[in-house]
């Protein structure tokens, strides 16, 4: 049975920067936790940083891939460069994906994190712009098929097709 990696917020854990949650209410969700597919994770968190924390997004122009090539960075609006923790968090959660044989992601979109289709301009001005954060990058580059929050039916036949 096909795992899913799914960023903790979806759930209903309050770990996103602001203490707050993301809850995403689904009869998938709650199907796919019942047969033991969920394997909950935020990244950020398991990279070591509080909740709650300053927002931080990738520099303008530049996304996740951007960041783990080592030709963008991450700040906080603090102006504190966050990039090895964020980096660290990509790889724990490859790492988690792994190690529970997850073939499929269902992250938050936006965060310089799991972002799957857009994230933040990089000017902390509520913009928003197409890319990936840094999780959805590397699991992407690793064979994990990544899907946002509002993508779950495409998840759902994903999982359908593969089994």
């Amino acid at each position: 049975m096909d795992k899913i990696l799914v960023s903790a917020c979806l759930l209903g854990r309050p770990v996103r920067y602001n203490g707050s949650d993301k809850l995403v209410e689904s009869g998938l969700i709650a199907l796919w936790r019942k047969q033991g597919r969920i394997v909950a994770l935020c990244p950020e968190v398991a990279a070591g940083f509080p909740t709650p924390r300053p927002p931080a997004e990738i520099e303008p122009g530049k996304q996740g891939h951007d960041v783990l090539t080592g030709t963008a960075r991450i700040f906080e609006q603090t102006g504190a460069d966050v990039t090895s923790q964020f980096c660290s968090g990509a790889h724990i959660a490859l790492e988690t994906a792994r190690s529970h044989d997850c073939r499929f992601a269902l992250l938050t979109d936006g965060s310089p994190s799991c972002g799957t289709s857009y994230v933040y301009s990089g000017e902390f001005d509520g913009v928003s712009r197409t890319g990936q954060g840094v999780v959805a990058a590397l699991l992407s580059e690793n064979g994990i098929a990544v899907f946002a929050e509002n993508q779950i039916e495409l998840l759902a036949e994903a999982l359908d097709r593969d089994g």
